[in-house]
């Protein structure tokens, strides 16, 4: 054998070697391939109906919505007219019911003086100036006697 036919022998060697090496890397690229062609497969089959479970979610959500906002404005609306109907029953009853409250006040008080009279002559009220303003005296009690 010579030299030629050696180094011959030894390159077809390596190259089987190489060649083995190639399809082994081959074989597991090919079933890293089949592994994720089949994720992604299973992916979209759950993934369809979970989009189509949330656009149903999105659209009941949005009619939802439209029903508060149409609840917000009749509540809207509600406020406004007790508002005005507040309005209307403080102006129609609120200053006859001061007059009459005024009244019997005027009326309790008069009754009150007249009981005072009898009992004792009223003193003079006095009155004390502060800086432009007029300030009553403190009352004073009814001594009993």
């Amino acid at each position: 054998m010579t030299g030629g036919e050696v180094a011959g022998i030894l390159v077809a060697v390596f190259w089987a070697i190489l060649v083995s090496f190639l399809a082994v890397v081959l074989v597991r690229l090919a079933q890293t391939l089949r592994a994720t062609t089949k994720l992604v497969a299973d992916v979209t089959e759950q993934a369809v109906p979970l989009l189509a479970d949330a656009s149903a979610t999105v659209r009941s959500a949005q009619t939802q919505l439209d029903r508060v906002d149409a609840i917000a404005s009749d509540v809207q609306e509600v406020t406004s007219n007790a508002s005005a109907l507040s309005t209307t029953v403080a102006s129609t009853f609120g200053g006859p019911l001061v007059k009459v409250a005024a009244f019997g006040y005027g009326v309790r008080r008069a009754l009150g003086r007249g009981r005072e009279a009898e009992d004792a002559p009223r003193a003079a009220v006095r009155r004390t100036v502060i800086v432009g303003r007029t300030v009553p005296s403190s009352r004073r009690r009814k001594q009993k006697g």
